[in-house]
């Protein structure tokens, strides 16, 4: 596997996302991580000549795969490289200020999974690197490496939410001091060493929650996630829709936490009898709970399994 692979990754929960779209055919529709393209193809499927789609990505591969991919729909498609937290400002450029849906999957792709020099994997041996963004300077070598044992253990406790977050970062700067930590097999090696023989038997591979802290950190994933939410709310026209996939629990509490408030921005203490703050909800959340993937979809796809859909409606 190397750079050559194709930019493959199976859309989750594709059919529940394109229904609560509720798509307009002269509607205009922004995918702020727009990946292969998977969510876009079937969104520019039902647009009209006159619909717009713009899609966001900060990974070049991704850019270049989509663009292919969407390649059939002309001058109604826009594809843009950066990050989705920019979203806004790149839209009014191109002189758009409202649009009637927006999709946000916040899974990280099958390609970059899969293609090993980008590090992400604990399964190859390979640099560490984990960027989205392969423009941006900070790599997980960096974070590995520099960052002090307390910032470790507050990165892995907070984002991988590991048991072990602390004897993690405790056994990462102590090897370090012997020479810098420059792969993936490594840092596995020196994560399976600080977790219990009999932990390590059960729960899946020992690595997996501390590189998803190290990537979450490095990509600025629930900073990104928790500015941007906002600007996407007011972006939306009246009925248009925002659908976001998560797939652990800290985006998920962001998520559902940011729509409570959009629904009821009242800050007036509870004993006042009247609203006196004037703030009006901006929508609401439909359904109520999240939507969830087919046991079928769980059965195709394995890394569906803790998808959850959730989707506000603007006022």
């Amino acid at each position: 596997m190397s750079e050559k692979t194709e930019f493959n990754h199976a859309s989750v929960l594709l059919n529940e996302t394109i229904e609560a779209l509720h798509i307009k055919p002269d509607g205009v529709y922004l995918d702020g991580t727009l990946g292969g393209g998977g969510h876009a193809y079937e969104v520019c499927r039902q647009l009209g000549d006159k619909g717009r789609f713009y899609g966001i990505d900060q990974d070049a591969a991704a850019i270049e795969a989509a663009g292919k991919r969407l390649e059939e729909f002309g001058d109604r498609v826009t594809v843009i490289r950066n990050n989705y937290c920019n979203a806004r400002e790149a839209l009014k450029e191109k002189g758009v200020r409202h649009v009637d849906g927006i999709v946000l999957d916040l899974g990280v792709s099958s390609y970059q999974l899969d293609t090993v020099e980008r590090g992400f994997t604990y399964k190859y041996d390979t640099p560490l690197d984990m960027r989205m963004d392969q423009r941006q300077e900070l790599t997980a070598r960096d974070i590995v490496n520099t960052y002090d044992e307390q910032s470790l253990y507050r990165v892995i406790r907070d984002y991988g939410e590991d048991q072990f977050a602390k004897n993690i970062a405790k056994h990462i700067v102590q090897a370090r001091a012997d020479k810098p930590i420059e792969t993936t097999f490594e840092l596995n090696e020196i994560i399976k060493a600080a977790i219990p023989a009999k932990m390590r038997a059960v729960g899946g591979h020992p690595s997996k929650r501390t590189f998803q802290a190290i990537r979450i950190e490095c990509n600025r994933e629930l900073d990104v996630l928790k500015n941007s939410l906002e600007d996407f709310v007011n972006m939306l026209n009246p009925q248009g829709r925002l659908c976001i996939i998560t797939f652990h629990s800290l985006e998920d509490r962001i998520v559902k936490n940011f729509f409570r408030e959009m629904e009821n921005p009242c800050t007036c203490p509870p004993e006042f009898p009247v609203c006196i703050c004037g703030k009006i909800p901006y929508g609401k959340t439909v359904p109520r709970k999240p939507i969830l993937p087919s046991e079928e979809e769980m059965e195709v796809n394995s890394r569906s399994k803790s998808a959850k859909l959730r989707v506000f409606e603007r006022i």
